[in-house]
């Protein structure tokens, strides 16, 4: 089957997934690596497939190495998928970003019109109509299939295609379009679709309300939260397997007050001419975290008058390490939000809490009342949200949460509280900190030992849950010690991952060939042991990590050849740059530098080392900024400098070996990007 495809690969178009691209992407032009760098460090993967397919949706594109985006305000979810459904009803092929399809013998063709065209004359097989539409037989038309059926009233179930008869039917655009588009700016402005200037009707969606961060111990789930909700109002709060309720919403509870003592009579105690008073057990309403964070979103509502009020986030860590459908109660039925953020279905405050609320509301003011209650057919829901009779969320309240994959069997969530959430996977990625383990005088790299520790849990336990993420470990001034080591990544491995597999790897094997158990990296001293380092040592020599002092590709210098002098194995093979001129492999990554600076006129060094440091330390000191080139020892026979906008970078020009591969594998890093760089080896 052909490999041209209609759609680039990556994620499906849901409206999701556009959601993802458009609150990532900067609101307004700007230099191409700068929008990258924005982007990416919001949406993972942007670099690789991502943009590809938001310059397919013409959500941007690029232009004289700036990229303009879509949309240059906030918008609605209403806008989004109003875009995004004109595009589908527009979407043609061959285009700008189809060359694969190029060279297929038919004339452009709008894909919906097609399709709809073909049911309408009988003809209900899709794969069918594909090959006579593309005129070859694709590898794969999924992506197609999948926009077609969010966003047109066309539907294909399996291989059969029919009109949705309750929706109304669209408006049938041209089969075959005269149109012409020689850029990606005519590309982009032939899907443009007439929007307001501003939202006045909608609640703009820059965060899910509710979203669930999961993933592996480690993985910045906490940071990432923190890191979004920066200058925001938090409450925050964790789940275990004792919260229920109560201790997340409120109850009431035995406080202690001053009363004023009173004899039978009922009159008040006097004595030295003073009242006499006394401390009293008594039960007040006590709201938690729910509750709090409830009160707050509201009485923002009040203060922002006619304007958007501030966002209240509800924080919920280790969401899954309590009983969900226990705590949230009924709860659970004012997470269905309507599209513009509001609760769909209100519930019932129980008396104490309506008491508690009439307290928290009292005198409080809702300019935007009427506003709010046009949602509900005009009835006073907010009269009754401000008297505390019922319970409903506003827009501006989210709640945001983290999971442990390794945790997820404590308490499983039901599939029916799980569609209420957005679900953000968090992978295992190297965060560029350049932590380092330090035992026994030696360094060893930390992103290196979780590598090869993950690599060895994936193998033996089948399983992705229990994997260990960069930030497993806090480091202090970069240095994880031995100590933390055993207390913390040693204790989970040996406690929580490997136990069930008896430790019948390698790694686990002491010097004279018994099991290294636990008890033997500390000293039998009671309370005053303390870590045997040695054997910390050899377990990361177990795991096949070498210090970072004595790592041969950097204590062997390469020539300029980039052989070492003692290697059985030289290589003379060279690489081009854009088809520049011949370079060694230990000089590939200094050009490709130099061409991507030469590319983006004007960037900064620190937004050029953002970038290329996100390729991985390829060899050591892949690339540095000059205040780590200066913190390390013995640099200068390892790394040249490259001048960027008045500032230096400092590229490693060693560890590329004889044949190791590692100049191999920078280019196929390199030319996977879309950074405008291609490199060709040319073999000697």
């Amino acid at each position: 089957m052909a490999e041209a495809s209609p759609i680039c690969r990556g994620k499906n178009l849901t409206l999701e997934t556009v959601l993802a691209f458009v609150n990532a992407m900067p609101l307004e032009p700007m230099k191409k690596a700068e929008f990258h760098i924005i982007t990416e460090a919001k949406l993972k993967g942007w670099t690789q497939t991502h943009s590809q397919i938001a310059r397919q949706l013409a959500l941007y594109y690029e232009k004289d190495g700036m990229c303009i985006p879509r949309f240059t305000r906030k918008v609605s979810c209403s806008e989004i998928l109003r875009y995004v459904e004109n595009w589908a009803k527009l979407y043609f092929v061959p285009n700008i970003y189809t060359s694969s399809l190029s060279n297929a013998e038919h004339k452009t063709t709008n894909i919906y019109a097609f399709l709809k065209n073909e049911v309408k004359f009988g003809e209900n097989s899709y794969s069918n109509a594909c090959t006579q539409m593309f005129g070859i037989e694709l590898n794969s038309t999924d992506k197609v299939r999948v926009y077609l059926n969010n966003f047109t009233d066309l539907i294909i179930s399996d291989d059969v295609m029919s009109i949705n008869q309750h929706l109304s039917d669209c408006s049938m655009p041209e089969i075959y379009p005269e149109i012409t588009i020689e850029s990606a700016e005519d590309y982009f402005k032939y899907f443009s679709v007439e929007l307001p200037d501003s939202v006045e009707d909608s609640h703009s969606i820059e965060y899910p309300f509710q979203q669930i961060f999961y993933g592996a111990p480690g993985t910045g789930k906490s940071h990432t939260i923190n890191e979004e909700t920066k200058n925001e109002n938090v409450i925050r709060t964790t789940f275990h397997p004792d919260t229920d309720y109560s201790t997340f919403v409120g109850a009431y509870k035995p406080t202690t007050k001053e009363v004023e003592l009173r004899d039978l009579s009922g009159h008040k105690v006097v004595e030295n001419g003073e009242i006499v008073k006394e401390d009293r057990i008594i039960y007040e309403f006590v709201a938690q975290s729910f509750l709090q964070a409830y009160v707050s979103a509201w009485k923002k509502y009040a203060e922002a008058n006619e304007g958007e009020p501030q966002k209240q986030f509800l924080v919920i860590e280790e969401i899954n390490r309590g009983n969900c459908a226990q705590i949230f109660g009924d709860l659970f039925q004012l997470l269905d939000r309507n599209d513009y953020g509001f609760s769909d279905y209100p519930i019932k405050a129980d008396a104490d809490m309506k008491r508690q609320l009439q307290k928290a509301f009292a005198g409080l003011v809702i300019a935007q009342k009427d506003k709010i209650n046009a949602l509900y057919k005009g009835k006073d829901l907010v009269s009754l949200v401000l008297d505390g009779d019922i319970l409903l969320l506003p827009n501006n309240l989210y709640i945001w949460a983290t999971m442990n994959t390794s945790d997820q069997s404590l308490f499983p969530i039901d599939s029916a509280f799980k569609r209420r959430w957005d679900w953000t996977y968090m992978p295992i990625s190297n965060a560029e900190k350049r932590w380092m383990i330090e035992v026994g005088g030696n360094s060893y790299d930390w992103w290196q030992f979780l590598e090869k520790i993950n690599e060895k849990i994936g193998s033996t336990t089948k399983s992705e849950d229990k994997k260990l993420g960069y930030f497993f470990c806090k480091a202090q001034d970069g240095v994880i010690s031995a100590k933390t080591v055993v207390g913390k990544v040693i204790f989970y491995l040996w406690n929580d991952v490997f136990k069930d597999y008896e430790f019948g790897d390698a790694i686990f094997n002491d010097e004279d060939g018994s099991k290294l158990s636990f008890d033997k990296f500390y000293t039998s001293e009671g309370k005053n042991s303390k870590v045997v380092e040695e054997k910390v040592a050899l377990f990361l020599k177990n795991l096949g990590l070498i210090p970072i002092e004595i790592s041969k590709e950097e204590s062997e210098i390469e020539d300029e050849d980039g052989n070492t002098p003692e290697s059985n194995s030289r290589n003379y093979d060279k690489f081009t740059v854009n088809d520049g001129a011949e370079c060694a492999k230990n000089k590939l990554a200094i050009e490709c530098i130099k061409e991507y600076i030469k590319l983006n006129s004007g960037i900064t060094a620190q937004e050029v080392y953002n970038t290329w440091s996100s390729l991985g330390n390829i060899v050591p000191h892949f690339i540095e900024t000059k205040e780590q080139y200066d913190a390390r020892k013995d640099n200068s026979k390892r790394s040249d400098p490259i001048e960027c906008s008045g500032s230096l970078l400092y590229i490693a020009h060693n560890g590329y070996g004889s044949n190791n591969g590692k100049a191999d594998a920078l280019m196929k890093l390199v030319n996977e990007k879309d950074w405008g760089i291609t490199v060709r080896k040319i073999f000697k």
